[in-house]
């Protein structure tokens, strides 16, 4: 017997069980009279194995009891177990429902709004194309690299929210076919990219990378992911997201050359996602693509950090001065309060 909160699945297994008792049967003596194995005789009184057609025969000339009726009660008892199974899988996500930044998310206009948890169950199972939201499991794309800056569960739902707009919007991207080799091949004019506005290089940007089979999609923040980025492989494509509304420039940068280096060096290709070395090894790219080693310690070891050296340097080396400043501050050369009239902000929707 199975059930759930509004209905009860109860095999006819136990109608048998009460003729048996009524008679005074064994279970043994019931079995040598169906010419059915014991252990099958025990599966069906416990609803583990359908009574069949045949059965339902066998049964009617050993209990003398209709086969229509036994039928009959098979078939109520799967519509029941069916029901009480869906009650049950949709409890289970009710609990995970509540985990999801649902307000955020419908506030952002990527769900409806609704306060009614039947309502938002629904909407997120359509939202992530599951019939259930615990086939979801890790939460996470497969093959997925995120650049975060923080984790614990809540950001794990929130990030695969980030990750599932992502994907979607990326569907109606025109690419052509992956091409990694070509990729590499332009990252020295990707970067040349850091010194115009957004008005500027985004188009230019999204071009360059859907000619190499990429599809980039610019997204707000969702509050508690502490998502800058992620790259993952979606059918024919590579879907590259990352975090813009309000972004400060350096880091949108630095995380975008994150997010290429998984892709070039086929980290999104992993079931698993990526591992703590691969993330520091693409915060490395990134950090000396944009800013070549040698002449960034040459810079340091002048020891001039004030903000005419950092104009000229970052003019040197052909990148704006906020990546400049952005990795001095992230290294600990200048306090996160100076020269904040060289940081920049983008917001691109």
């Amino acid at each position: 017997m199975l059930h759930s909160k509004n209905a009860v699945a109860v095999p006819p297994g136990e109608t048998i069980r009460e003729q048996l008792e009524n008679r005074g049967m064994s279970q043994k003596e019931f079995a040598h009279r169906m010419g059915m194995s014991e252990k099958h005789i025990s599966e069906l009184l416990n609803g583990k194995v359908e009574l069949t057609y045949n059965v339902s025969l066998r049964l009617e000339s050993v209990l003398g009891v209709p086969a229509k009726f036994w039928n009959n009660l098979e078939a109520l008892y799967r519509e029941k177990l069916a029901r009480v199974n869906a009650e049950l899988e949709f409890e289970k996500d009710e609990e995970i429902a509540q985990k999801f930044p649902y307000a955020k998310l419908a506030e952002l206009g990527w769900l409806k709004p609704t306060r009614k948890i039947t309502e938002k169950v629904e909407n997120l199972r359509s939202y992530f194309e599951v019939a259930r939201l615990d086939l979801l499991e890790t939460i996470k794309v497969p093959g997925i690299a995120y650049r975060k800056v923080g984790e614990n569960e809540t950001s794990d739902y929130a990030s695969a929210a980030w990750a599932q707009r992502a994907k979607l919007l990326a569907r109606n991207i025109e690419v052509s076919p992956i091409n990694i080799k070509r990729l590499k091949d332009i990252i020295p004019q990707i970067r040349s990219l850091t010194i115009q506005n957004p008005e500027v290089f985004c188009e230019k940007l999204k071009n360059m990378l859907s000619e190499c089979g990429v599809a980039i999609v610019f997204l707000p923040h969702v509050s508690g992911s502490f998502l800058h980025g992620a790259s993952f492989i979606d059918g024919n494509h590579i879907v590259l997201g990352l975090t813009v509304r309000g972004k400060d420039a350096d880091k949108f940068w630095f995380s975008l050359f994150h997010e290429l280096y998984h892709i070039i060096e086929g980290h999104i290709y992993s079931p698993d996602g990526t591992t703590e070395e691969q993330e520091t090894l693409a915060d490395q790219f990134a950090r000396d693509t944009l800013i070549p080693m040698k002449n960034y310690q040459k810079f340091i070891e002048k020891g001039d950090f004030s903000e005419v050296s950092i104009v000229l340097f970052a003019k040197s080396v052909d990148v704006k001065e906020c990546i400049v400043l952005g990795r001095l501050q992230k290294e600990n050369f200048v306090p996160y309060n100076w020269h904040q009239s060289l940081k920049v902000r983008y917001k691109i929707e």
